[in-house]
């Protein structure tokens, strides 16, 4: 089987986890704070927060921009339900903008259009998290014109984007953002296994991610509302959770940092191969952003069913019956049983849902050889009928 997607792990990798497992710290050691450091620097960020998922990153970042009760969280519905989620958590309530049909990214039109009504109405958005789907950045500079106008903070949910750039700029530097988040799951282009990081050039936010990464504790004085009774003191300010990265996690984090451009490099010349050898068949080829240098965490084709015989699934299910791992991303959020107890029904968010239909990721990763790929397409070719 050929996965979607798939981490590339070198001797290098395995070393730096070894060496850890023989030193004196697996967790709360000197291996996590270099790793933030790292990622940071290559985003151009002042500040890392590294965690043991995006999951919880999302978490903390909306708990450190003080998202709670009677609170509103807006996001695509084209994402992972940790997007949406993570505003839940913190007793929000959650809605969605649609997407825009050519980059399958949150539109920036229909935001503002949702902004507008939302002020009339008194329910302006707290935060707005917009998805860098696939790793193509959203229209940032859009999203944080209108934020200045009515007063919303952005999270960028760039699971999918690190190693990507916007206008030039490493997705990660929250020049029009409060935080950016990152996951490092198996899938994605860099891997701790399990992982996540949120960058931040605030201060504020930084301090209040870190407490609530690790219990609401602190064991700096200056945050403390008694007097230190001493080295072994510390205090719990705050309502936290046990958030934490490993030190094994970071180490092999900071060996897959060395080959980052790397494989984003590798992506992009499979994605240019695929742009060729699919050119002319009764697919739509995913549209790159002329001021995006997308990550290419996914390479999503939707199929032309119109001109087929064939529905998706049928030929989904051919896909993987040839050992083609083919995936989809994503069942739009708002059309989960859970979301759709809270009100949300089809028809809610036309774009995701039409894309969504047609939708079909075939696999893209760094360790994609050649020859694999022309299996792929080869496959393909046969199966669209």
């Amino acid at each position: 089987m050929i996965p979607y997607g798939k981490q590339l792990i070198s001797q290098n990798d395995i070393d730096s986890v070894v060496r850890v497992l023989q030193s004196d710290f697996l967790t709360q050691g000197p291996q996590v704070p270099l790793f933030e450091k790292i990622v940071s620097a290559y985003c151009g960020s002042k500040f890392g927060v590294a965690v043991n998922s995006a999951t919880s990153a999302l978490h903390i970042a909306c708990l450190a921009l003080g998202l709670g009760e009677g609170d509103y969280l807006w996001t695509s519905p084209n994402t992972f339900v940790a997007s949406a989620n993570c505003g839940l958590y913190c007793g929000a309530k959650v809605d969605f903008v649609d997407i825009d049909p050519k980059t399958y990214n949150l539109s920036t039109k229909e935001l503002e259009k949702k902004l507008i009504q939302a002020k009339q109405d008194n329910k302006l958005p707290k935060i707005v998290i917009p998805v860098h789907f696939a790793g193509q950045s959203c229209d940032m500079v859009k999203i944080y014109s209108l934020s200045k106008e009515y007063g919303f903070k952005i999270i960028e949910d760039a699971s999918h984007a690190i190693g990507g750039k916007y206008l030039d700029r490493p997705i990660g530097s929250c020049k029009y953002s409060d935080i950016t988040v990152f996951s490092f799951h198996p899938v994605k282009i860099i891997t701790t296994a399990e992982g996540g990081l949120a960058t931040t050039n605030d201060k504020e936010l930084l301090r209040n991610m870190q407490l609530f990464r690790s219990h609401g504790v602190t064991r700096d004085p200056k945050l403390m509302t008694k007097v230190s009774e001493g080295s072994w003191y510390y205090q719990q300010i705050d309502l936290g959770f046990n958030y934490r990265m490993i030190e094994l996690q970071a180490a092999l984090g900071i060996s897959q940092m060395e080959r980052l451009d790397e494989f984003v490099a590798l992506r992009h010349k499979r994605q240019i191969r695929y742009d060729e050898l699919l050119k002319g068949l009764p697919i739509t080829l995913p549209f790159q952003d002329l001021n995006s240098y997308s990550a290419l965490h996914l390479y999503p084709i939707q199929i032309k069913t119109n001109k087929l015989r064939s529905t998706r699934k049928e030929i989904f299910e051919a896909l993987r019956k040839n050992n083609i791992g083919v995936s989809v991303h994503y069942i739009p959020v708002h059309t989960q049983p859970y979301y759709e107890n809270m009100g949300f029904k089809k028809g809610d968010y036309p774009n995701a849902e039409s894309y969504y239909e047609s939708t079909i990721s075939i696999p893209m990763f760094q360790g994609l050889t050649i020859k694999m790929q022309d299996e792929v397409v080869n496959v393909l070719k046969k199966v669209l009928v």
